[in-house]
């Protein structure tokens, strides 16, 4: 298996058509994927020992190389391996791993192991690409809420559930009304001075009221040949790639997907999943390259932890070491990382052991594709991957 050396140094942010821009689009598999199910050691005996009810007929397995494949239904990520524009990262995790999807998920989020953070790693990374906060839609969230990893005090993110219908008011028909229900808003949320509470509210509002006609614009101009499915994640990266595409400034985008956290009826569950995810990646990536993006942008996909190596009977309980992927032109496909052993005495308490530190992930991303310092970003200098061609 041939594995990445470490690296230092970016490439600049210069993207190949012109732009000058580069797309990151982050993809949480949220509830913890199982690494050993999904690049699947179909070679390898102890892994059919370990999991009687649920290990991957081998016949099955899409064979990569090296006793290594996907699991079934990630024929299109297959295609993007086939095409060196994958990069696998394995046995990617950090010391002492946690399995509370909430402790673990946060320790990704603000790149803080060792203690609870205050601030998202890609918040930051935001700041750094827009220090004035000149564009509220630099960084947008596909999906409910606001991601810990976006959230950081006095940077502006969007969040969108749906595009079509996003904005203040949007069923307002009558522009009047509507404008009379904007203004009224605006007084609610712009009184400036009161307090700290008064002054964030006003700031959020009046981010929110610029941002939201702003980015309702984005569906009116796009056009695309891809057919993508109906499920969430599908959706959520095709309002991306409609943002994308709209030229609105956005350069950090985030979506989830989930739940992974599957401890009972796995085998189904998991097909389900990963046929959407894989699907909704390689929709999604064919639309970037015919919108003549596909040297701008990167999808990075992780997870919090992995599962265990032992099967319950019918899942697997949370566990640790688990793998991560990078994928676009620009990538320089391959293997990353070891794949961790399966030899019981190499185990960490029954799970595949770490052999990585995300942060290292992180850098790479940072410094090699947007050109930004990864040390106050991760909170420290990690050694990197050459993940990205020169």
């Amino acid at each position: 298996m041939a594995h990445g050396n470490g690296t230092n140094g970016a490439n600049g942010v210069n993207g190949k058509n012109g732009t000058g821009a580069r797309n990151l689009v982050a993809l949480q598999l949220g509830g913890g994927n199982d690494y050993l199910n999904t690049i699947v050691p179909y070679e390898n005996g102890l892994y059919y020992d370990n999991r009687p009810a649920i290990a991957h007929d081998p016949e099955r397995i899409l064979k990569i190389d090296d006793g290594l494949g996907f699991r079934p239904d990630l024929e299109p990520i297959k295609r993007l391996w086939d095409e060196g524009k994958v990069a696998i990262i394995h046995g990617i995790g950090y010391p002492e791993p946690n399995r509370s999807h909430f402790r673990s998920m946060d320790i990704w989020h603000t790149a803080l192991p060792e203690e609870i953070g205050t601030e998202g790693w890609l918040g930051r990374v935001i700041r750094e690409l827009d220090p004035k906060s000149e564009n509220v839609l630099t960084g947008v969230n596909f999906g409910r809420g606001l991601p810990r990893s976006m959230g950081v005090k006095g940077v502006p993110v969007a969040s969108v559930g749906n595009l079509d219908t996003y904005g203040l008011y949007p069923h307002i028909q009558d522009e009047e009304l509507r404008k009379y229900a904007l203004e009224s808003f605006a007084m609610m949320y712009g009184a400036k001075g009161k307090d700290a509470v008064m002054d964030f509210l006003g700031e959020t509002g009046q981010n929110a009221l610029k941002g939201a006609d702003i980015i309702r614009t984005a569906p009116g101009k796009y056009s695309s040949t891809v057919e993508y499915a109906e499920n969430p994640i599908a959706q959520d990266l095709k309002n991306a790639a409609k943002v994308m595409f709209a030229d609105l400034g956005t350069r950090i985008f985030h979506t989830q997907y989930g739940s992974f956290d599957t401890h009972s009826g796995e085998i189904f569950k998991h097909d389900l999943l990963w046929q959407d995810t894989a699907r909704a990646v390689g929709d999604f990536w064919d639309d970037v390259v015919e919108h003549g993006m596909a040297d701008d942008t990167v999808i990075f996909m992780f997870t919090e932890f992995g599962r265990r190596v032992k099967d319950n009977g019918s899942g697997t309980d949370h566990g640790s070491g688990g793998a991560a992927f990078v994928i676009g032109d620009s990538v320089r496909g391959g293997h990353y990382g070891e794949y961790p052993s399966l030899e019981e005495k190499d185990l960490l308490e029954g799970d595949l052991h770490y052999n990585n530190d995300f942060r290292m992930t992180y850098s790479s991303i940072l410094e090699q594709w947007l050109g930004l310092d990864a040390a106050p970003i991760v909170n420290g200098r990690f050694e990197q991957f050459p993940i990205f061609k020169n």
